[in-house]
Protein backbone atom coordinates (compact mmCIF):
# COMPACT_ATOMS: atom_id res chain seq x y z
CA UNK A 1 0.00 0.00 0.00
CA UNK A 2 1.30 3.65 -0.89
CA UNK A 3 2.42 6.19 1.63
CA UNK A 4 -1.35 7.72 -0.01
CA UNK A 5 -3.42 5.16 0.77
CA UNK A 6 -2.52 4.55 4.75
CA UNK A 7 -4.55 5.81 7.10
CA UNK A 8 -7.57 6.95 5.44
CA UNK A 9 -11.31 7.76 6.47
CA UNK A 10 -13.75 5.70 5.16
CA UNK A 11 -17.15 5.93 5.32
CA UNK A 12 -19.30 3.08 5.10
CA UNK A 13 -22.56 3.15 4.50
CA UNK A 14 -25.09 0.06 5.19
CA UNK A 15 -21.92 -1.03 7.82
CA UNK A 16 -24.24 -3.69 9.45
CA UNK A 17 -24.43 -6.06 6.24
CA UNK A 18 -22.92 -9.33 5.20
CA UNK A 19 -20.19 -7.31 2.59
CA UNK A 20 -20.13 -4.24 4.48
CA UNK A 21 -19.05 -5.59 7.87
CA UNK A 22 -16.00 -7.53 6.47
CA UNK A 23 -15.38 -4.45 4.58
CA UNK A 24 -15.27 -2.47 7.82
CA UNK A 25 -13.29 -5.19 9.51
CA UNK A 26 -10.43 -5.34 6.65
CA UNK A 27 -9.95 -1.45 6.24
CA UNK A 28 -9.86 -1.33 10.34
CA UNK A 29 -6.99 -4.15 9.98
CA UNK A 30 -5.20 -1.94 7.71
CA UNK A 31 -5.51 1.32 9.93
CA UNK A 32 -7.63 3.36 8.36
CA UNK A 33 -10.49 5.36 10.45
CA UNK A 34 -13.86 4.04 9.49
CA UNK A 35 -17.24 6.07 9.62
CA UNK A 36 -20.14 3.21 9.66
CA UNK A 37 -23.88 4.60 9.00
CA UNK A 38 -26.11 2.34 10.81
CA UNK A 39 -29.88 2.12 11.75
CA UNK A 40 -29.18 2.06 15.15
CA UNK A 41 -26.73 2.44 18.07
CA UNK A 42 -23.89 1.12 18.26
CA UNK A 43 -24.21 -1.14 21.08
CA UNK A 44 -26.57 -2.95 18.19
CA UNK A 45 -23.95 -4.07 16.50
CA UNK A 46 -21.41 -6.09 19.09
CA UNK A 47 -19.75 -8.04 16.46
CA UNK A 48 -18.43 -4.44 15.00
CA UNK A 49 -17.95 -2.73 17.78
CA UNK A 50 -15.95 -5.37 19.34
CA UNK A 51 -13.68 -5.72 15.99
CA UNK A 52 -9.50 -4.49 16.29
CA UNK A 53 -9.05 -1.29 16.09
CA UNK A 54 -12.84 -0.63 16.60
CA UNK A 55 -12.55 1.65 19.57
CA UNK A 56 -9.98 3.86 18.17
CA UNK A 57 -10.91 4.20 14.81
CA UNK A 58 -14.64 3.50 14.58
CA UNK A 59 -17.05 5.54 14.82
CA UNK A 60 -21.11 5.15 14.02
CA UNK A 61 -23.59 7.23 12.60
CA UNK A 62 -27.57 7.08 11.95
CA UNK A 63 -28.42 8.27 8.52
CA UNK A 64 -31.60 7.20 6.62
CA UNK A 65 -30.66 6.41 3.25
CA UNK A 66 -33.38 7.87 1.58
CA UNK A 67 -33.18 11.60 3.40
CA UNK A 68 -31.58 14.10 1.57
CA UNK A 69 -29.14 15.59 3.25
CA UNK A 70 -28.85 12.57 5.41
CA UNK A 71 -25.20 11.89 4.95
CA UNK A 72 -23.96 15.46 4.25
CA UNK A 73 -22.14 15.36 8.35
CA UNK A 74 -21.17 11.98 7.80
CA UNK A 75 -19.07 11.78 4.74
CA UNK A 76 -16.96 14.97 5.67
CA UNK A 77 -13.37 14.91 5.98
CA UNK A 78 -13.97 11.21 4.37
CA UNK A 79 -11.17 10.38 1.65
CA UNK A 80 -13.35 7.64 0.55
CA UNK A 81 -17.12 6.40 0.65
CA UNK A 82 -18.00 2.83 0.27
CA UNK A 83 -21.56 2.85 -0.87
CA UNK A 84 -22.87 -0.59 -0.03
CA UNK A 85 -26.54 0.36 1.96
CA UNK A 86 -29.42 -1.38 -1.19
CA UNK A 87 -32.61 -2.84 -0.30
CA UNK A 88 -32.38 -6.49 -0.92
CA UNK A 89 -36.18 -8.42 -0.95
CA UNK A 90 -36.83 -11.35 -3.92
CA UNK A 91 -40.90 -10.79 -3.45
CA UNK A 92 -42.45 -7.31 -3.41
CA UNK A 93 -45.79 -6.22 -3.56
CA UNK A 94 -45.00 -2.55 -5.72
CA UNK A 95 -41.36 -3.04 -7.01
CA UNK A 96 -41.10 0.35 -7.94
CA UNK A 97 -41.90 1.64 -4.20
CA UNK A 98 -39.92 -1.18 -2.50
CA UNK A 99 -36.80 -1.69 -4.43
CA UNK A 100 -36.41 0.72 -7.31
CA UNK A 101 -37.05 3.96 -5.75
CA UNK A 102 -34.54 3.03 -2.64
CA UNK A 103 -32.05 2.02 -4.50
CA UNK A 104 -31.88 4.70 -6.87
CA UNK A 105 -32.68 7.84 -4.56
CA UNK A 106 -30.32 6.24 -1.83
CA UNK A 107 -27.42 6.55 -4.13
CA UNK A 108 -27.93 9.77 -5.59
CA UNK A 109 -28.45 11.25 -1.99
CA UNK A 110 -24.87 9.75 -0.71
CA UNK A 111 -23.98 11.01 -4.32
CA UNK A 112 -25.37 14.56 -3.44
CA UNK A 113 -23.80 14.55 -0.09
CA UNK A 114 -20.34 13.48 -1.21
CA UNK A 115 -20.43 16.18 -3.50
CA UNK A 116 -20.49 19.03 -0.85
CA UNK A 117 -17.81 17.08 0.87
CA UNK A 118 -13.83 18.63 -0.37
CA UNK A 119 -12.33 15.99 1.02
CA UNK A 120 -14.05 12.61 -0.81
CA UNK A 121 -11.85 11.64 -3.64
CA UNK A 122 -13.66 8.26 -5.01
CA UNK A 123 -16.64 6.46 -4.13
CA UNK A 124 -16.84 2.65 -4.57
CA UNK A 125 -20.33 1.69 -4.96
CA UNK A 126 -21.51 -2.05 -4.42
CA UNK A 127 -23.24 -3.14 -7.40
CA UNK A 128 -24.00 -6.35 -8.70
CA UNK A 129 -23.91 -9.06 -11.29
CA UNK A 130 -27.20 -8.52 -11.63
CA UNK A 131 -27.05 -4.40 -13.25
CA UNK A 132 -24.74 -6.98 -15.82
CA UNK A 133 -27.19 -9.44 -16.76
CA UNK A 134 -30.47 -11.43 -15.46
CA UNK A 135 -30.45 -14.71 -17.65
CA UNK A 136 -27.13 -16.93 -18.22
CA UNK A 137 -26.74 -17.88 -21.76
CA UNK A 138 -24.23 -20.94 -22.76
CA UNK A 139 -23.52 -18.68 -26.30
CA UNK A 140 -22.60 -15.75 -23.67
CA UNK A 141 -19.42 -14.45 -21.88
CA UNK A 142 -20.75 -12.24 -19.88
CA UNK A 143 -18.14 -8.79 -18.56
CA UNK A 144 -18.65 -5.81 -17.17
CA UNK A 145 -19.29 -4.26 -20.91
CA UNK A 146 -22.81 -5.83 -20.73
CA UNK A 147 -25.70 -4.16 -19.15
CA UNK A 148 -29.19 -6.14 -18.18
CA UNK A 149 -31.68 -4.83 -20.29
CA UNK A 150 -34.24 -7.57 -19.55
CA UNK A 151 -35.04 -7.25 -16.20
CA UNK A 152 -38.13 -4.59 -15.08
CA UNK A 153 -40.69 -3.91 -12.64
CA UNK A 154 -42.16 -7.67 -13.29
CA UNK A 155 -39.07 -9.58 -14.49
CA UNK A 156 -36.50 -10.07 -11.75
CA UNK A 157 -37.73 -6.41 -10.30
CA UNK A 158 -34.29 -6.81 -7.49
CA UNK A 159 -32.25 -7.23 -10.46
CA UNK A 160 -33.96 -4.13 -11.95
CA UNK A 161 -33.28 -2.11 -8.91
CA UNK A 162 -29.66 -2.36 -9.52
CA UNK A 163 -29.43 -1.60 -12.82
CA UNK A 164 -31.52 1.28 -12.30
CA UNK A 165 -29.09 2.43 -9.50
CA UNK A 166 -25.89 1.93 -10.79
CA UNK A 167 -26.67 3.67 -14.05
CA UNK A 168 -28.26 6.40 -11.82
CA UNK A 169 -24.43 6.57 -10.18
CA UNK A 170 -22.81 6.62 -13.49
CA UNK A 171 -25.29 9.16 -15.20
CA UNK A 172 -24.84 11.86 -11.77
CA UNK A 173 -20.85 11.45 -12.53
CA UNK A 174 -20.98 12.21 -16.07
CA UNK A 175 -23.76 15.13 -15.19
CA UNK A 176 -21.88 16.62 -12.68
CA UNK A 177 -18.24 18.36 -12.30
CA UNK A 178 -17.35 16.00 -9.18
CA UNK A 179 -14.64 15.99 -7.24
CA UNK A 180 -14.25 12.59 -7.17
CA UNK A 181 -14.56 9.48 -9.33
CA UNK A 182 -16.84 6.35 -9.31
CA UNK A 183 -16.01 2.74 -9.19
CA UNK A 184 -18.86 0.16 -9.49
CA UNK A 185 -18.12 -3.42 -7.91
CA UNK A 186 -20.62 -5.81 -9.26
CA UNK A 187 -20.12 -9.34 -7.38
CA UNK A 188 -22.12 -12.52 -7.83
CA UNK A 189 -23.21 -14.78 -5.53
CA UNK A 190 -21.71 -13.83 -2.32
CA UNK A 191 -21.29 -16.66 0.28
CA UNK A 192 -18.79 -17.02 3.50
CA UNK A 193 -18.84 -16.69 6.90
CA UNK A 194 -20.70 -13.43 8.71
CA UNK A 195 -19.55 -11.28 11.16
CA UNK A 196 -23.24 -10.91 12.02
CA UNK A 197 -26.16 -13.26 12.72
CA UNK A 198 -28.28 -12.12 10.00
CA UNK A 199 -28.72 -14.80 6.80
CA UNK A 200 -28.11 -13.38 3.90
CA UNK A 201 -29.50 -14.64 0.96
CA UNK A 202 -26.99 -16.32 -0.56
CA UNK A 203 -26.04 -18.06 2.45
CA UNK A 204 -29.63 -18.92 2.73
CA UNK A 205 -29.36 -21.12 -0.69
CA UNK A 206 -26.81 -22.87 1.13
CA UNK A 207 -29.11 -23.36 4.06
CA UNK A 208 -32.15 -24.23 2.00
CA UNK A 209 -30.63 -27.07 0.33
CA UNK A 210 -29.40 -28.67 3.87
CA UNK A 211 -33.23 -28.41 5.22
CA UNK A 212 -35.05 -30.01 2.54
CA UNK A 213 -36.45 -26.67 0.84
CA UNK A 214 -35.16 -28.09 -2.67
CA UNK A 215 -37.22 -30.73 -3.47
CA UNK A 216 -34.87 -31.69 -6.36
CA UNK A 217 -31.23 -31.21 -7.82
CA UNK A 218 -31.78 -28.46 -11.07
CA UNK A 219 -29.99 -27.00 -13.94
CA UNK A 220 -29.27 -24.14 -12.05
CA UNK A 221 -25.47 -22.65 -11.56
CA UNK A 222 -24.03 -19.69 -9.90
CA UNK A 223 -20.42 -17.73 -9.93
CA UNK A 224 -19.37 -18.52 -6.49
CA UNK A 225 -17.31 -15.41 -4.59
CA UNK A 226 -16.52 -15.45 -1.44
CA UNK A 227 -17.43 -12.41 1.04
CA UNK A 228 -14.31 -11.23 2.19
CA UNK A 229 -12.63 -11.41 -1.38
CA UNK A 230 -16.09 -8.72 -2.29
CA UNK A 231 -14.72 -6.99 1.31
CA UNK A 232 -11.00 -7.15 -0.62
CA UNK A 233 -12.09 -5.98 -3.86
CA UNK A 234 -13.76 -2.75 -2.75
CA UNK A 235 -10.65 -1.68 -1.05
CA UNK A 236 -8.41 -2.68 -3.87
CA UNK A 237 -10.56 -0.71 -5.55
CA UNK A 238 -9.70 1.89 -3.27
CA UNK A 239 -6.41 1.78 -3.23
CA UNK A 240 -5.80 1.31 -6.89
CA UNK A 241 -5.02 4.87 -8.50
CA UNK A 242 -5.54 3.38 -12.14
CA UNK A 243 -8.57 1.12 -10.81
CA UNK A 244 -11.59 2.42 -13.21
CA UNK A 245 -15.18 1.86 -14.37
CA UNK A 246 -17.38 -1.80 -13.24
CA UNK A 247 -15.31 -4.74 -12.05
CA UNK A 248 -17.18 -8.37 -12.25
CA UNK A 249 -16.01 -9.99 -8.74
CA UNK A 250 -16.98 -13.94 -8.80
CA UNK A 251 -14.49 -17.04 -8.66
CA UNK A 252 -16.01 -20.30 -10.21
CA UNK A 253 -19.24 -21.38 -12.20
CA UNK A 254 -20.78 -23.90 -10.11
CA UNK A 255 -23.56 -26.15 -11.00
CA UNK A 256 -26.34 -27.04 -8.18
CA UNK A 257 -25.32 -30.89 -8.91
CA UNK A 258 -21.71 -29.97 -7.91
CA UNK A 259 -22.68 -27.60 -5.00
CA UNK A 260 -24.79 -30.60 -3.52
CA UNK A 261 -21.88 -33.62 -4.36
CA UNK A 262 -19.37 -31.22 -2.38
CA UNK A 263 -21.75 -30.67 0.22
CA UNK A 264 -22.18 -35.00 0.87
CA UNK A 265 -18.07 -35.09 0.52
CA UNK A 266 -17.99 -32.50 3.52
CA UNK A 267 -20.58 -34.81 5.56
CA UNK A 268 -23.48 -33.48 4.99
CA UNK A 269 -25.21 -36.17 3.01
CA UNK A 270 -27.34 -36.86 6.74
CA UNK A 271 -29.01 -33.49 6.05
CA UNK A 272 -32.10 -33.17 4.08
CA UNK A 273 -30.21 -32.96 0.54
CA UNK A 274 -32.34 -32.66 -2.78
CA UNK A 275 -31.84 -36.74 -4.22
CA UNK A 276 -34.50 -36.69 -7.03
CA UNK A 277 -32.67 -35.18 -10.24
CA UNK A 278 -33.92 -33.07 -12.12
CA UNK A 279 -31.00 -31.45 -13.74
CA UNK A 280 -32.25 -33.32 -17.30
CA UNK A 281 -34.44 -31.56 -20.09
CA UNK A 282 -37.65 -32.88 -18.84
CA UNK A 283 -36.83 -31.67 -15.11
CA UNK A 284 -36.35 -28.32 -17.25
CA UNK A 285 -40.09 -28.33 -18.36
CA UNK A 286 -41.24 -29.44 -14.92
CA UNK A 287 -39.59 -26.66 -13.21
CA UNK A 288 -40.87 -24.10 -15.63
CA UNK A 289 -44.31 -25.22 -15.32
CA UNK A 290 -43.97 -25.12 -11.10
CA UNK A 291 -42.41 -21.73 -11.64
CA UNK A 292 -46.20 -20.24 -12.22
CA UNK A 293 -46.94 -21.59 -8.14
CA UNK A 294 -44.33 -19.75 -6.80
CA UNK A 295 -44.28 -16.20 -5.29
CA UNK A 296 -43.42 -13.60 -8.14
CA UNK A 297 -40.02 -13.55 -7.52
CA UNK A 298 -39.32 -16.64 -7.23
CA UNK A 299 -40.87 -17.67 -10.27
CA UNK A 300 -38.97 -15.06 -12.40
CA UNK A 301 -35.99 -15.95 -11.22
CA UNK A 302 -36.57 -19.54 -11.77
CA UNK A 303 -37.94 -19.15 -15.25
CA UNK A 304 -34.83 -16.79 -16.52
CA UNK A 305 -31.89 -19.34 -14.43
CA UNK A 306 -33.13 -22.75 -14.84
CA UNK A 307 -32.11 -24.57 -17.46
CA UNK A 308 -29.45 -26.21 -19.37
CA UNK A 309 -28.95 -23.28 -21.93
CA UNK A 310 -28.38 -21.11 -19.14
CA UNK A 311 -25.01 -21.56 -17.93
CA UNK A 312 -23.02 -18.43 -16.59
CA UNK A 313 -19.70 -17.92 -18.22
CA UNK A 314 -18.27 -14.72 -17.31
CA UNK A 315 -14.58 -13.10 -17.67
CA UNK A 316 -13.32 -12.02 -14.82
CA UNK A 317 -10.00 -11.06 -15.89
CA UNK A 318 -10.70 -7.29 -15.23
CA UNK A 319 -10.45 -7.37 -11.66
CA UNK A 320 -7.43 -9.77 -11.43
CA UNK A 321 -5.02 -8.15 -13.91
CA UNK A 322 -6.24 -4.76 -12.57
CA UNK A 323 -6.86 -4.80 -8.96
CA UNK A 324 -4.81 -7.90 -8.34
CA UNK A 325 -7.10 -9.96 -6.65
CA UNK A 326 -6.64 -13.38 -5.63
CA UNK A 327 -9.82 -15.40 -5.18
CA UNK A 328 -10.07 -17.72 -1.84
CA UNK A 329 -10.85 -21.41 -3.72
CA UNK A 330 -14.25 -22.23 -4.08
CA UNK A 331 -14.58 -25.11 -1.80
CA UNK A 332 -13.32 -23.11 1.08
CA UNK A 333 -15.87 -20.07 0.73
CA UNK A 334 -18.90 -23.16 0.61
CA UNK A 335 -17.57 -25.42 3.32
CA UNK A 336 -17.53 -22.20 5.52
CA UNK A 337 -20.98 -20.38 4.48
CA UNK A 338 -22.11 -24.08 5.71
CA UNK A 339 -20.15 -24.09 8.48
CA UNK A 340 -21.72 -20.25 9.51
CA UNK A 341 -25.50 -21.28 9.17
CA UNK A 342 -25.12 -23.80 11.64
CA UNK A 343 -22.95 -21.77 13.68
CA UNK A 344 -25.66 -18.66 14.07
CA UNK A 345 -28.14 -21.51 14.21
CA UNK A 346 -30.10 -20.69 10.99
CA UNK A 347 -30.60 -24.26 10.41
CA UNK A 348 -33.22 -25.81 13.10
CA UNK A 349 -33.81 -29.07 11.55
CA UNK A 350 -32.11 -32.22 12.76
CA UNK A 351 -29.74 -34.49 10.28
CA UNK A 352 -31.83 -37.38 9.65
CA UNK A 353 -30.52 -40.43 11.31
CA UNK A 354 -28.47 -43.09 9.16
CA UNK A 355 -29.18 -46.68 9.85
Amino acid sequence: MSEEHQNQTVCVTGASGFIAAHLVKQLLEQGHTVKATVRGTADKYPYLTELAGAEERLSFHQADLLAENAYDEVVQDCDVVMHTASPYVVNVKDSQTELVDPAVNGTLNVLKSCAKAASVKRIVLTSSLAAITDQPSSDKVFSEADWNTKSDLKRNPYFFSKVKAEQAAWDYIESNDCGFDLIAINPYMVIGPSLGPSLNESNKVLRDMLKGVYPALMNLNWGIVDVRDVAKAHILAMQTPEAKGRYLIANENWTMTKVIGFMRELGYGNYRLPKLNLATPLGDKIMYLLSYTQPSGNGTYMRAHVGKDKTMRFDNSKAINELGIDYIATKESIKAAIEDVIQWNHIKEKPLKVA
